[in-house]
């Protein structure tokens, strides 16, 4: 039984998992008191192993180390971008500064054989990849997520002064209505852009996988099929920490 974390922008979310079965998954926000968490996982077996994936501060990767050692007295294996692994390439002449959370988005995907693909991570930041079906990673973009859009566009300007949440519309005839169609539909953009660009670089159409927060609210804007797929993260970390325990095995 492996405890596995994914510590991301605006939440930390978790599984506990044993060879591809979850016996138990949740979330927490980082806004929120992490004392819920700890409650939750008293409740938990004591795992074997505790792996995890962070694009957070040391100081709050180093508050959940307290916690996983106070509750289970286990370290936490942490995974840094690697070059390769799990037959995945890493595109980035310094791997370490590709997110982890969009390698093992990567991983998740040649682990599921999901072929020549595109995945969109939709959550506090947009970020696009290309991975082959031979595990290279042709390059991606990052931009920010539909609601950081939002935010940034009403903390830069004076007069964009929305009354409501507004509704997503083809065209606009009031404020807060432009603002939130024109954030999601630019995000949309952004997506059909990439893969046509990355279309002829396979040399068909890709599969496109959306992942994160808001990625339920992207697809419908979407004029291409995209599936829908939950815990990228967790699951290319549940296929690395196998290989991991894999290789220790191995006489």
């Amino acid at each position: 039984m492996r405890l596995l974390l994914d510590l991301g922008n605006t939440r930390l979310k978790w599984a506990l998992e044993d060879r591809g079965r979850w016996h138990a998954q949740g979330a927490a926000a980082w806004s929120g008191d992490l004392a819920l968490l700890e409650s939750t996982w008293r409740t938990l077996p004591t795992p074997a192993a505790v792996f995890g994936a962070s694009v957070v501060d040391t100081a709050r990767e180093e508050a959940v180390a307290a916690q996983v050692q106070a509750l289970f007295g286990r370290e936490i294996i942490w995974l840094r971008t690697p070059a390769s692994a799990c037959g995945v390439r890493n595109a980035y002449p310094e791997p370490g500064r590709l997110g982890v959370d969009r390698f093992l988005a990567m991983v998740a995907a040649h682990a599921a054989g999901a072929g020549d693909c595109v995945l969109v991570g939709v959550g506090t930041a947009l970020t696009l990849d290309a991975l082959a079906a031979d595990g290279r990673h042709l390059g991606g973009l990052i931009a920010p997520g539909p609601r950081l859009m939002q935010q940034s566009l009403l903390g830069a300007t004076a007069q964009v002064r929305p009354r409501n949440d507004g509704v997503l519309v083809d065209a606009a005839d009031n404020t807060s209505d432009a603002v939130v169609s024109g954030c999601w539909q630019a995000a949309a953009a952004l997506v059909e852009r990439f893969v046509a660009r990355m279309a002829p670089r396979f040399g068909r159409a890709p599969a496109v996988r959306l992942d994160g927060g808001d990625a339920a609210g992207l697809v419908p804007l979407l004029d291409l099929s995209a599936t829908l797929v939950e815990h990228g993260v967790l699951h290319g970390l549940a296929a690395w920490a196998q290989a991991q325990s894999d290789v220790r095995a191995t006489p």
